[in-house]
């Protein structure tokens, strides 16, 4: 039997408004305006927001199979919907109540967007001599000078969850205000993939902010304070599970009239379905365990592994037309690609390398 989550029926109409939505979601012209309003008319755009806020503060477990019914559905959208939690998550971490109370209410509907900026927190660029984000705190006001790299939907954003580093080294979160005076919102990126995420990077020159906007610090170390997630999380795991599915799901279309391809479907579909009921584990009664199959990581490197091998394989029963750029098995594969760079924790990545050197047995980490 599938461990695949069943949707809940009254999901089940916006998950088709993002599947014919996803076909356009291959341009950088197009940003998902319409199926992030469709989200929000779902109330999916509260799910991470507390109830006091007007939310419906959803566990962790109900988040992993909510991601992994959307991105099945839509990776660009629900990649999109993940920078746009993880500000709203950081938000509502924040001891910082009068933030909360103005902004949260703001994001549980489409009419505001926030996204994040804090790659630069969480890789080596946090240790170089000078930081990429500088903050300097003069009385009530924070004034920040420097980039901040890798932005989701930069300029459609009215706030970005980011961050520097003090003199001291200590560090502090603030929800930047993308209205405020010396903010530049630089060209998008020319990505493999997503380009739709229209994921840009944002220059600061001596951006005063009021006190009122500090998130978190500053204290040594910020992104190390909030509790489970970041990178190797278990949401990433369930995108790249959803996009695997995706890819299944149109081989076993394939595979209709090429029965021959069901001896590859197969495995494959079964494989799914292991990392999902690991996964789902570990979301929910199995939160704790030291089991090595569900430790973040271990989950991580799999999904990795199979999004990779499922678009391959869908690519290669597509023959020649494949190939091609409009295709739905190149964007697979593009797609896919993404899971090695996106907020891969360095134990995935080497695992990642040993296989493709063919230096494991199988998915391991």
């Amino acid at each position: 039997m599938s461990s695949w989550p069943e949707p809940d029926r009254m999901f089940e109409e916006p998950l088709r408004v993002l599947r014919e939505n996803s076909v356009s979601l291959d341009d950088a012209g197009n940003w998902p305006s319409e199926s992030l309003d469709v989200l929000g008319e779902a109330g999916v755009l509260g799910w991470v927001v507390p109830r006091e806020y007007g939310g419906s503060e959803y566990s962790g477990a109900q988040l992993v199979e909510g991601y992994l019914q959307l991105s099945r559905a839509c990776l660009p959208t629900t990649f999109v919907l993940t920078q746009r939690n993880a500000a709203c998550q950081r938000f509502a971490l924040s001891e910082n109540e009068s933030l909360k109370a103005d902004l949260l209410p703001q994001l549980v509907g489409a009419g505001r967007f926030a996204t994040v900026g804090i790659s630069h927190l969480t890789t080596s660029r946090q240790h170089l001599s000078k930081p990429t984000l500088s903050v300097s705190i003069e009385g009530t006001q924070l004034v920040l000078d420097g980039m901040v790299p890798w932005v989701t939907g930069a300029g459609q954003a009215d706030w970005v969850l980011t961050g520097g580093t003090c003199a001291d080294g200590a560090q502090v979160l603030v929800a930047l205000p993308m209205d405020a005076e010396g903010i530049t919102v630089m060209p998008a990126q020319d990505l493999l993939a997503l380009d739709s995420s229209r994921t840009a990077s944002i220059r600061l020159e001596s951006v005063s902010l009021d006190s009122a906007m500090l998130v978190a610090g500053p204290i040594n170390e910020v992104m190390q304070t909030g509790g489970r997630g970041g990178t190797g999380s278990l949401g990433t795991s369930a995108l790249a599970l959803g996009a695997a599915s995706q890819s299944l799901d149109r081989l076993a279309g394939e595979a209709v009239d090429r029965p021959e391809l069901g001896e590859i479907l197969d495995p494959l579909t079964v494989e799914r379905d292991d990392v999902v009921r690991d996964l789902l584990a570990a979301a929910g009664e199995m939160a704790e365990s030291q089991l090595p199959e569900l430790t973040n990581e271990s989950l991580r490197q799999r999904s990795n592994s199979l999004v990779l091998r499922a678009a391959q394989a869908y690519l290669a029963a597509s023959k020649g037309a494949g190939f091609t750029g409009s295709h739905a098995a190149s964007r697979a594969v593009r797609e896919s690609m993404f899971f090695l760079v996106w907020s891969c924790p360095q134990a995935v990545i080497e695992a990642n390398l040993r296989e493709f050197a063919g230096m494991t047995d199988g998915p391991s980490c």
